[in-house]
């Protein structure tokens, strides 16, 4: 079984920053995509960051130049810097992560709970 344990969520001031890192744990062999996606009150969920393990990353539009997303393999970390950051940034955040585990070798791909961002002055 893997879990996501996202941490970081919060209240914060518009021009703040937070950082939100999720932690999978488990018996897992690889992580082959990380990512965050965010959903706001009353629209759909959205993919804000996502990296695969060749080292490849893309942003949607919206956060480019504001939002870093980083890995830690030694860790099965991600985290999702966030910089500038605006009212409309304001949603719950999840990671979701394509990986193998050890159990058949088979490739699941796994959310986690959600973290919510408010951006409000």
């Amino acid at each position: 079984q893997v879990q996501l344990v996202e941490s970081g969520g919060g209240l914060v001031q518009p021009g703040g920053s937070l950082r939100l890192s999720c932690a999978a744990s488990g018996s897992i062999v690889s992580i082959n995509v990380m990512g965050w996606y965010r959903q706001a009150p009353g629209k759909e969920r959205e993919l804000v960051a996502r990296g695969i393990s060749s080292g490849s990353v893309n942003y949607a539009d919206s956060v480019k130049g504001r939002f870093t997303i980083s890995r830690d393999n030694a860790k099965n970390t991600v985290y999702l810097q966030m910089n500038s950051l605006k009212p409309e940034d304001t949603a719950v955040y999840y990671c979701k992560m394509s990986l193998i585990v050890t159990l058949g070798y088979r490739l699941l791909e796994v959310w986690g709970q959600g973290t919510l961002v408010t951006v409000s002055s």
